[in-house]
């Protein structure tokens, strides 16, 4: 079994400003990848022509919502799947207003790419700044520029230069690495799944042959062990009473039986004695695999307990420096309580001082202020009433990730980065 296994799923978020195109190149890849069905295409074409278009629109393959199509706008996170023989995908198709932030970086957490949306006629706008930087907030690690409508300005090879360089000024100010450009037409499908004939002086890949192909693989920490408990499993039957099994997620590193690990919080060691997945033992498990592991010896494990290698333990605080981007329609203030909750563990927890907010147009700092509104990203210290093991995001985005609830009517308020 090998990490490359992973490679088999791809999870991408598509993000651009209103009718930039999102919904049309999604449309695109699902319909000549050949991920749709035949009475979908035919109810695509008759809406098309009731609506007098003299083209089939392919947004409508995705704006199912009724409300949403008679706006012309995706509004709320739609998650779309498709498969070619190579790879698995699911997109997080994000809305471009201002006021939808929040859907952004909901649909954009768990993704290994960000494709980020260009109309070739309006170059750069406050959404594409502001898409790049919750992009390299959210340590995407793989970035995709397509330069859209490009048949609208003629192909012209200047217009997406320009912008090409535009966007690498902007990105440079960013921890944004991986990233590459990519000019198409949604609309007739230039470049998307098939080369442009109108565009030979592209001499880059097409968007379909970088999705399939961008090497994920090392995107995952398979450095530092990391196993939050989710569920202990004790079986009530006669032949099975001895058995005695942790549940969860793996989050980083490699775990194979005989290996020595160290449970926290309690700081108890042991052996791992064998690794199941789907009730079959199993040489290694790695990240994200979905587990269950037993221990040579009778130690106290229990949800939120987190296993990791004795020599290789995470940074273990109550005070925490956390970025946020808040949610909830009610502003945040300090001294706060919130229910926060990390990987497998949930603990109560105090919003000590609000730092600062980000201008996430020019990234400035605004460090005067003592309420957060929705759609606000800041950074903030928080309390927690027990101590949490974590990593920074940056070495590891599902440890260093929380969310914050309320406590009372248990919504939802805010999703955060431990810095």
């Amino acid at each position: 079994m090998e990490i490359q296994e992973n490679n088999q799923l791809l999870r991408f978020t598509t993000a651009g400003s209103v009718d930039d195109g999102k919904s049309t190149l999604i449309g695109r890849l699902l319909y000549d990848s050949k991920s749709i069905f035949e009475d979908q295409i035919e109810a695509v074409k008759t809406s098309s022509e009731k609506k007098g278009f003299d083209y089939v629109d392919l947004s409508l393959l995705t704006d199912g919502l009724r409300s949403e199509r008679e706006q012309g706008i995706t509004i709320d996170v739609a998650y779309r799947y498709f498969a070619t023989p190579k790879r698995k995908f699911i997109i997080a198709d994000t809305p471009g207003h201002v006021q939808y932030t929040r859907n952004m970086v909901t649909g954009a957490s768990t993704a290994n790419l960000a494709i980020i949306l260009i109309d070739a006629r309006k170059g750069l706008l406050e959404q594409t700044h502001r898409h790049t930087f919750i992009a390299s907030l959210l340590k995407i690690p793989h970035v995709v520029v397509c330069v859209n409508k490009m048949d609208l300005v003629d192909y012209d090879q200047k217009t997406y230069d320009k912008i090409v360089e535009e966007y690498k000024q902007f990105a440079s100010k960013l921890e944004v690495k991986d990233v590459h450009f990519v000019p198409i037409s949604a609309l007739k499908g230039d470049n998307v799944v098939e080369r442009s004939k109108n565009m030979p002086w592209h001499e880059g890949p097409t968007l379909l042959y970088l999705l399939e192909n961008v090497h994920i693989a090392s995107d995952f920490n398979h450095i530092d062990c990391r196993f939050p408990v989710q569920m202990v499993i004790r079986p009530h039957t006669h032949e099975h009473r001895d058995f005695r099994g942790y549940a969860g997620r793996i989050e980083g590193g490699i775990f194979k039986p005989g290996d020595e690990v160290k449970v926290l919080p309690s700081g108890f060691t042991s052996k791992i004695k064998d690794i199941q997945l789907n009730g079959k033992p199993i040489p290694e498990a790695f990240s994200p695999m979905s587990v269950t592991m037993t221990l040579e010896d009778e130690i106290d494990v229990s949800r939120g307990d987190m296993l990791v290698r004795p020599n290789n333990v995470p940074e273990v605080e109550q005070d925490l420096d956390v970025m946020i981007c808040w949610m909830n329609q009610r502003p945040l203030s300090s001294r706060a309580k919130v229910i926060l909750k990390h990987t497998t563990k949930e603990c109560q927890a105090m919003v000590k001082e609000i730092k600062y907010k980000v201008n996430v147009n020019t990234l400035h700092r605004e460090e005067e202020t003592d309420q957060i509104q929705m759609n606000d990203i800041a950074r903030v210290s928080i309390r927690t009433a027990q101590p949490l093991f974590y990593d920074a995001y940056r070495k590891n985005r599902q440890t260093g990730s929380v969310i914050l609830i309320d406590a009372y009517s248990n919504e939802t308020v805010a999703a955060g980065m431990i810095i």
